[in-house]
């Protein structure tokens, strides 16, 4: 049967409203057996004077008085006849069918439902036996939500929920309300997260909803590395597993997330799913890994030690780099093929600071269009605060508000563009560092407004819930934080028990809960950008007292030692700091006496440093900054990248 669909939001756009955790859906119901007018029918009727045959009006004096009549079209007309039926229906007038469905009641108009619904319809006009009866039972509807629909039939207006989404959308299906199917579907679009995406992709392949399916499928793969940490991904069968980490289109860092995913997927159930490891270990592109992570990892994971066909695969990898760079492409398999995720336009976010005073504003820069742009205010004044982004959501952790130092956590939601606030932390903190490692957000150090803190906290977006760790060895203020490897590391800062800036580094091993000294920095840097590019910690500018410094030094973990590389073309303390395919951005800070807008990269290839061609429309110190990428005009992120 050929329907088509009227367009709600051309007809009557100012009664659909999206709320944060609820969507009011509104469509106008056209009395019409078995059919909608579509969006063209209904507009042709709605210009005075124009036909509904699609003739246009002229401007002929002569037909004109041919023909003096007027032909208008009522656009409120349909609204107050289905409430005047509703009314009725409420009052039990000309009701001529009752459905049940368990314990539930519903009186309704059969032509009423017939006009809406294809369903009822093909009941009450074909030859089924409810065609004549006077009480029809609706089976695989609860009662609740077929009172819903038939509500909505009436009124035009139906709310999807969290609470009521998985019941309403094959309710909707089975009555063939095609667009309240379409709303839940959008719905649980807007609803797509690290923690939900596979359970929505199963959902929507159990209800045939190509769309959704194939939006949440492309959502996990955009962002597995978030997705392999979730419960949702433990209790995946091995087909679905096998079928998400062989695709070219997974979007991960490195290589190694796949490794580490399905060794955590068969540790899950080990006993039974250690037959499944060779199959697995089929779609993992071994020969794209380090050579040290082969033989530091992947040799000593007791899943490989303890299975041959799993040593084949290390075997084909080791192989893979004993021959020149320059004769690797002749090996052609499916493991040495890179993946090539789906491209998507990286913006880069720059969230509140210091422009001279705390402020509200968020911007970003579009790397694609070369422009800075405004999203969402934050929901208060915030500079000096941690910001990072976590399970596709980005963290404005603590900071100063321009009166007092704060512990309020406020949350941005890309898809939404909104912030809301989430439980605070336990301790208020200004100039701290904020980092995630694992799933976990860590807030290290700061100022509470009276003294450094060597603090550290975490909070799980899992559990909504605060809880500390070990404090670190060293009160930090003004301190830069970064992950490399499953560690954190502290980086300089100031200690205002000695009142000196600082060229310590420490480091915390979430596993044994415990910090300990690194390597120094060759020069002392409170207020430091810190941020990871391939695997080593940069530290760009800062200060030593009333010393702006635009020197920078990296770390090598693995060697456990600092090496000076070029210079930024201006001093800045308290800037943002970013990685981006490949380079290292540095956004904003102060140079001792002004604010600056101006943002500068770093490329290892060539170990120089370039300004962007367009500056941000403030200048900005002490804000929070990360990229992320852009995805159907909304702000989807994906990357983890540290917030200083």
């Amino acid at each position: 049967m050929n329907e088509s669909i009227f367009d709600y939001k051309q007809f009557h756009a100012s009664v659909a409203l999206d709320l944060v955790w609820t969507r009011h859906f509104v469509h106008v119901p056209v009395a019409s057996p078995c059919t909608y007018l579509g969006t063209s029918d209904i507009m042709d009727c709605i210009t005075l004077g124009r036909e509904t045959n699609d003739q246009q009006p002229t401007c002929d004096p002569e037909e004109d008085a041919m023909d003096l009549g007027m032909h208008t079209f009522n656009h409120t007309h349909m609204r107050k006849a289905f409430q005047l039926m509703n009314d009725m229906r409420s009052k039990n007038m000309l009701c001529d069918v009752l459905l049940v469905a368990g314990n539930v009641e519903v009186t309704a108009h059969k032509l009423v439902l017939a006009s809406c619904s294809p369903y009822f319809c093909a009941m009450f006009t074909g030859d089924m036996s409810e065609s004549k009866a006077q009480q029809v039972e609706i089976r695989d509807v609860d009662g609740q939500t077929l009172k819903k629909l038939v509500d909505y039939i009436y009124t035009a207006m139906i709310e999807v929920t969290e609470d009521n989404v998985q019941v309403l959308l094959p309710a909707a299906s089975l009555l063939q309300l095609m667009d309240v199917r379409q709303v839940c579907c959008e719905f649980l679009q807007s609803q797509l997260h690290p923690t939900n995406c596979l359970g929505i992709r199963a959902f929507a392949d159990l209800h045939t909803c190509t769309q959704l399916l194939n939006q949440s499928h492309a959502y996990s793969e955009q962002h597995f590395s978030e997705v392999m940490l979730g419960e949702e991904f433990m209790g995946l069968s091995l087909q679905h597993v096998c079928g998400l980490i062989s695709s070219d289109k997974l979007t991960v860092s490195t290589e190694e997330k796949v490794f580490e995913a399905i060794v955590a997927w068969i540790k899950h159930d080990k006993e039974a799913r250690l037959e499944h490891m060779p199959k697995l270990m089929e779609h993992v592109r071994l020969p794209l890994l380090s050579r040290d992570y082969l033989v530091q990892i992947v040799e000593k994971e007791a899943l490989i030690k303890n299975n041959n066909s799993c040593k084949d695969f290390l075997i084909e990898a080791m192989k893979y780099h004993l021959l020149p760079a320059d004769q690797r492409h002749l090996i052609k398999t499916d493991r040495t093929r890179p993946r090539t995720p789906i491209s998507m336009p990286k913006v880069m976010i720059v969230v509140g600071g210091q422009a001279p005073k705390a402020i509200r504003s968020v911007e970003c820069y579009d790397f694609q269009e070369d422009r800075w742009y405004q999203v969402a205010d934050l929901p208060s004044r915030r500079c000096r605060a941690g910001v990072v982004f976590m399970a596709g959501r980005v963290y404005a952790v603590g900071g100063f508000n321009g009166s007092l130092r704060v512990r309020t956590v406020d949350m941005y939601d890309g898809m939404r563009d909104q912030w809301t606030t989430v439980p605070s932390m336990q301790e208020r903190r200004s100039t701290l560092g904020a980092a995630v490692l694992g799933d976990l957000l860590y807030a290290v150090g700061g100022f509470d407004g009276s003294t450094g803190l060597s603090s550290v906290e975490t909070y799980s977006y899992k559990t909504n819930e605060w809880m500390f760790v070990a404090p670190m060895n060293t009160r930090r203020s003004s301190v830069g934080v970064g992950v490399v490897d499953g560690k954190l590391y502290a980086v300089g800062g100031y200690d205002g028990a000695s009142r000196q800036c600082l060229s310590t580094v420490e480091e915390y091993n979430p596993v044994s809960n415990q910090w300990g000294y690194m390597a120094d920095m060759s020069t002392r840097r409170s207020g430091a950008g810190v941020g990871v590019l391939s695997g080593q910690l940069y530290a760009a500018g800062g200060h030593d007292g009333p010393l702006v410094r635009k020197s920078v030094e990296v770390y090598d973990p693995p060697s456990n030692t600092w090496r000076q590389v070029c210079d930024m073309n201006m001093c800045r303390r308290n800037a943002g700091v970013c990685a981006i395919n490949g380079l290292l951005y540095v956004i904003g800070g102060d140079d001792g006496s002004c604010n600056l807008s101006s943002v500068e990269y770093y490329n290892p290839a060539t170990d120089k440093w370039s300004l962007i061609p367009t500056n941000m429309r403030n200048g900005r110190s002490y804000a929070g900054n990360l990229s992320h990428h852009l995805s159907n005009a909304c702000l989807c992120i994906q990357t983890q990248n540290l917030l200083l």
